[in-house]
């Protein structure tokens, strides 16, 4: 049955993420769109922190955390644990004269894993990398004081298919490392009028890219006192050197129809933009946590990346310059009593967290940053080590100074972890 609930599943989320507009952000205009965090459900509403592992939930974030996969079967072990999620968005776009409500709702990652043997274990799946969704318009007055309006919209996005493997080495030390191969495509148009004049001019380009970069994990997980259980980790994602290839058109089109009047392919070989090379800066992200095993769990982390090397030379913004980038993030879960016979309530798992990041971006000479409270549930299904988990997250991005949007989010996340045993021994009475 789980099989088959995991077939109609990938083939719903595959299709799902070639064919979402996954933002309403006017901030995913920059770089190469609005960054997508790659936990799961579970790690999103502990504040997004990376380092707790167990044996039946797949940790995205964190290779190494794959060699505590697996759970005894009677006299086999190992398990296959499938893991889906979705996120629906709320946001008010709030500026100094006016805000907007937009939604959206986007398939989050779809992943298998499965213990190989005991400290072994490998993973596999798809997951978005970024996404550009925006519509606004600004005006402005020229030099002869006429209105001139320029209205932004993009679309696109990049996703990321993975493989991933986590070995324990030595005990309670564990290693990981995944390989991840991006690509995508990213369109950008731009349509400018002045008043009383029926022709207005177009800019449309666009971004075929792809890519490699890996991830590399180190976990160190001793336990204190018979039952408590230490988290410590240390991770690197490395450089995303990213190709992009690129096409421009422009011209001139009806401001009254719509009509194109002309058009022209711009020849970008002449300026060296045809191929450019997008490089994403290495982060690199530490983790502790401390709990007790099946009853609770706290944990703080802290990421830095190098993000003021990063350019676009193809996407050139004149307000918008980067800088390094940080993230400070603190969470935990709470079972009241996970192996209750009665009082369903008691097996819950109850997540909380909150994050705080400093994203980098530098727009107006205003610092873009994001901060986010979340909390969420995890229901088991009964009969198995399977559980639905719903989580929440309420928080705000950006900032009305300076002419700029101030985002106030409210997130709805719902994800599926499955587990089933693929191999068992085959025995002879």
């Amino acid at each position: 049955m789980i099989k088959k609930i995991v077939i109609a599943i990938v083939c719903f989320a595959t299709t799902g993420l070639y064919a979402q507009n996954g933002s309403v952000s006017p901030y995913s205009y920059f770089g190469i769109g609005d960054l997508q965090s790659n936990g799961t459900i579970e790690n999103q509403m502990m504040g997004g922190i990376g380092m707790f592992a167990d044996s039946i939930h797949i940790n995205l974030k964190n290779p190494a955390a794959l060699s505590k996969m697996g759970v005894q079967f009677g006299e086999d072990f190992g398990n296959t644990t499938y893991t889906f999620g979705l996120s629906h968005d709320r946001v008010n776009l709030e500026s100094n004269t006016e805000a907007q409500r937009s939604s959206v709702t986007n398939v989050k990652y779809v992943s298998i894993a499965m213990a190989l043997r005991k400290g072994l274990g490998i993973g596999f799946g798809i997951m978005p990398y970024s996404y550009v969704g925006y519509n606004f318009v600004s005006e402005s007055a020229n030099e002869n004081d006429e209105l001139v309006t320029n209205v932004f919209e993009g679309n696109g996005g990049l996703n990321k298919v993975y493989f991933s493997i986590g070995y324990e080495f030595v005990k309670n030390l564990s290693v990981g490392v995944t390989a991840n191969f991006n690509f995508g495509k990213l369109r950008y148009e731009r349509l400018q009028s002045i008043e009383n004049i029926q022709l207005g001019t177009f800019d449309n380009r666009s971004s075929r890219i792809n890519g490699m970069d890996f991830n590399y994990a180190l976990n160190y997980n001793p336990t204190i006192k018979g039952k408590y259980k230490l988290f410590a980790s240390a991770r690197a994602n490395t450089q995303a050197n990213l190709v992009s290839k690129n096409e421009q058109e422009i011209g001139s089109i009806s401001t009254t129809t719509g009509q194109i009047i002309e058009s022209i392919e711009v020849d970008l070989d002449a300026v060296n933009l045809r191929n450019t090379e997008l490089k994403i800066p290495t982060a690199f992200i530490f983790g502790l946590g401390f709990g007790e095993h099946r009853k609770w769990f706290l944990g703080a982390e802290y990421s830095f990346q190098g993000f003021s090397s990063f350019s676009n030379d193809f996407i050139d913004v004149d307000n918008v310059v980067y800088e390094d980038s940080s993230s400070f993030a603190f969470g935990g879960f709470y079972i009241p009593d996970h192996s209750a016979f009665s009082g369903y309530y008691k097996r819950i798992t109850y997540r909380a967290g909150l994050h705080f990041d400093q994203t980098g971006m530098v727009v107006n000479n205003k610092e873009i940053n994001n901060f986010g409270i979340t909390f969420g549930l995890g229901l088991p299904m009964r009969g198995s080590f399977s559980n639905v988990n719903l989580g929440f997250e309420i928080g705000n991005r950006g900032t009305t100074a300076a002419d700029l949007i101030k985002e106030n989010y409210f997130k709805v996340n719902l994800g599926l972890s499955l587990n089933d045993i693929w191999f068992r021994k085959r025995r002879i009475n």
